[in-house]
């Protein structure tokens, strides 16, 4: 590939898995960062279940170890493979980027010290693992973990300043290591290809509906049990409203019993995984795309997806949301992440009470502030700085 800047650095990044193979807000941006980087840099992407290498993605891979072993065979192997890359032989180390307190534990007495390393804090491991219900003895392994490799580090990137407070409260980190970037999006492959109808037909969506779409995982923190609660008294006054949830997760069951008690049988559908080629044409097909946390949420991706395809999107004050939306129109953002605020905002937009913004503005908004280019130009800047 040809470089664009004569001047290029060498970079390691350790994320998590492989993001063909593996969707989630974390895996997507070290791959797309991992791909922007690459157009000057040399870049080496360190992960599980990774492949030897991969079309059209001109990155380094390192598979670090096999995501179906034991957690320590995966810390064993992931040292071994790593010190064994034939990578290891191709020269010094410019800068290490790190995503994941895991994967990046059994590494750390690896790199050499001169190296500035610095971590992209996604969100708090141990946290949101407490939220999702994990055991208390996994909740101090993984805040454990996560201390370890912090104090490591030289600096640190967050998504938001919602996330830089957290990083700062929780994990004692001072500010003047944190620097805020927002996330990116691919405004090449979520772009507005086709109209809403033409949509609706490739994914066999109804045409006469108001469509909501989310793309969530099913977990408690995603407050789909809100929104599907909001959407029962939406749907009293307009019954026409659609919902369509994308995603898999272990409270499928349980949000299919709350359909069913509230009636909402006709109003909701679970799509499960969403193939990845269907995710900007579910985007293009909605109304208005809907993100309900309830905690811990960093950024919202799925905002910045859905803006670039031209839908606008509404988020609960939760996190960085706010930070992503607030400057595109704070009418996008409910007053609280309740079911009655969640419920006032969409009545409000489903019924034109309040003015959503059309699609060539959502879409200018997401690529005048977030494509990959600009983010990773800013990133890479971080991560060349010289370690003080």
């Amino acid at each position: 590939m040809e470089r664009v800047n004569a001047v290029s650095a060498s970079i390691v990044c350790v994320g998590n898995a492989w993001f063909p193979t593996a969707p989630g807000g974390l895996d997507r941006y070290v791959y797309e960062l991992a791909y922007n980087l690459s157009f000057k840099d040399d870049v080496e992407l360190c992960g599980v279940g990774l492949p030897e290498s991969a079309a059209d993605f001109p990155v380094a891979l390192t598979n670090l170890a096999d995501p179906e072993c034991s957690l320590w065979q995966r810390f064993r192997q992931s040292r071994a493979n790593y010190l064994n890359s034939p990578l290891r032989k191709l020269g010094a180390v410019d800068a290490i980027n790190l995503h994941f307190a895991l994967y990046s534990f059994p590494l750390m007495k690896l790199f050499p010290a001169s190296v500035p390393i610095t971590f992209n804090f996604h969100g708090p491991w141990a946290l949101e693992s407490d939220k999702e219900g994990a055991s208390a003895l996994g909740i101090i392994v993984k805040r454990w973990i996560e201390q370890q490799v912090y104090r490591r580090c030289d600096r640190f990137i967050v998504l938001s300043k919602a996330f830089g407070q957290i990083l700062h409260e929780s994990y004692r980190v001072p500010w003047h290591k944190i620097h805020v970037i927002p996330g990116g999006v691919n405004t090449e492959w979520f772009q507005m290809s086709c109209d809403r109808a033409s949509a609706r037909t490739q994914l066999n969506w109804p045409q006469d509906r108001f469509i909501l779409f989310t793309p969530r995982r099913l977990v408690h923190r995603m407050g789909l049990d809100n929104l599907i609660e909001a959407l029962a008294e939406i749907a009293k006054t307009t019954p026409e409203v659609w919902l369509a949830i994308a995603g898999k997760g272990p409270l499928r069951s349980q949000l299919e019993e709350q359909v069913q008690s509230s009636g909402l049988e006709d109003n909701v559908r679970f799509l499960g995984f969403l193939p990845e080629a269907d995710l900007p044409i579910a985007y293009q097909a909605a109304d208005l795309t809907v993100m309900p946390s309830q905690s811990l949420e960093g950024f919202g991706l799925v905002l910045l997806e859905s803006l670039a395809c031209g839908t606008p999107a509404i988020c609960t004050p939760i996190g960085g949301m706010p930070e992503v939306l607030s400057d595109l129109s704070p009418k996008l953002i409910t007053e609280a992440a309740d079911t009655r605020s969640i419920t006032q905002r969409l009545q409000q937009a489903i019924t034109g009470e309040i003015d959503l913004p059309d699609r060539a503005s959502c879409r200018d908004y997401a690529v005048r502030n977030f494509s990959w280019p600009t983010i990773t130009q800013r990133v890479r800047d971080i991560l060349l700085m010289p370690v003080s």
